[in-house]
């Protein structure tokens, strides 16, 4: 199972890349191979303010239903669109296709608290 080094994770198995004031975020390999194939995504739409920890959509798969949970707090500022007609890119390619949100960081002291790699493939080793 592949855990990047250049990227934050959460406990609920979000990653998180940090590019200046905003933050790239989707789903790790882990999960979704937990998940299993993905069918559909229920996502909030650019412009959304929310607080770290909010669910900010969900994601059906063959096997179970989950939410995804904001990192950080903040306002999305892109949705990747192409996963409305193909979630399952998600399967194939969760750290670059696969996507989820562009959010413009509200207090970048809230990166502290994700996880680095090695932390998150302990984490995952559980």
């Amino acid at each position: 199972m592949s855990v990047p080094g250049n990227l934050l994770y959460t406990d609920d198995h979000e990653w998180v890349l940090v590019e200046g004031d905003e933050v790239v975020v989707g789903i790790t390999d882990f999960a979704q191979s937990e998940l299993g194939d993905i069918v559909m995504l229920e996502l909030v739409g650019a412009g959304e303010e929310f607080e770290k920890g909010d669910s900010i959509g969900t994601i059906e798969a063959v096997k179970a239903m989950a939410d995804i949970y904001a990192p950080v707090s903040g306002e999305i500022t892109e949705v990747n669109e192409a996963l409305a007609d193909t979630p399952d890119a998600i399967n194939g390619d969760p750290y670059h296709g696969g996507w989820l949100y562009r959010i413009k960081l509200r207090d970048v002291k809230e990166l502290e608290d994700l996880m680095g790699p090695d932390e998150y493939e302990k984490h995952i080793e559980i």
